[in-house]
């Protein structure tokens, strides 16, 4: 199975400073199919109704337990456990108990749609960026062969990984590229090293699987 592997290029507290460093990365890749989805995790009932009012055309999905609703029709979920959009969303306070943090989504954008807006509004929750179909290419003098099946650029707010695990003063931008392991030697990590120095990074921690 292929799957990719994502390693930190930069970290910085200053919001604008990151995405202008991940846009710089991604137009390396970029081409005519490439899209982005962004994500985040609200954690408050004010940060949900918040995101609802700045980006109202994604989806909001809450919390919920595999048993709760064993046998029951998706039609008959609560609404914020099915997902809905913003204009949707319950406005009685109860129906959030039990639900936070609430999963926000939107995906298959344009490039250029929705960083600006999505950064402004991320506030102090967790999420991120990603710029996909991108297209990495060879780099014969190295022997490095490029792709596009795992090309992706990804920028995390107020984390550190992707699994959004631990929250953290700064934001960082990740590059992906395919994880081939040979004797527990990660082929890809010197192409990851090449793509970095091409905009003037380095590689500052260990790859995260993702």
């Amino acid at each position: 199975m292929s799957i990719d592997i994502a390693y930190p290029v930069f970290s910085t507290p200053d919001l604008a400073v990151a995405l202008s460093t991940a846009r710089r990365l991604m137009e390396f890749g970029r081409y005519e199919e490439s899209k982005i989805d962004v994500f985040a995790e609200l954690c408050s009932l004010t940060e949900v109704r918040r995101m609802a009012r700045e980006l109202p055309q994604g989806r909001f999905s809450g919390q919920w337990d595999d048993k709760e609703f064993d046998g029951v029709p998706l039609k008959n979920w609560p609404p914020l456990v099915a997902g809905v959009l913003g204009p949707d969303l319950p406005t009685d306070p109860a129906a959030y108990e039990g639900r936070l943090p609430v999963e926000y989504e939107l995906g298959d954008l344009p490039v250029d749609s929705i960083e600006d807006v999505f950064a402004a509004a991320i506030g102090p929750n967790m999420g991120w960026i990603n710029w996909k179909w991108l297209y990495w290419p060879d780099v014969p003098e190295r022997n490095l062969h490029g792709e596009s099946t795992h090309a992706e650029v990804t920028l995390l707010f107020n984390t550190r990984t992707r699994d959004l695990d631990k929250p953290a003063d700064d934001h960082t931008v990740l590059v992906h590229v395919r994880n081939i392991s040979i004797g527990g030697r990660q082929m890809k990590e010197p192409y990851a090293h090449w793509l970095a120095e091409q905009t003037g990074l380095t590689i500052i921690g260990p790859g995260q699987p993702s």
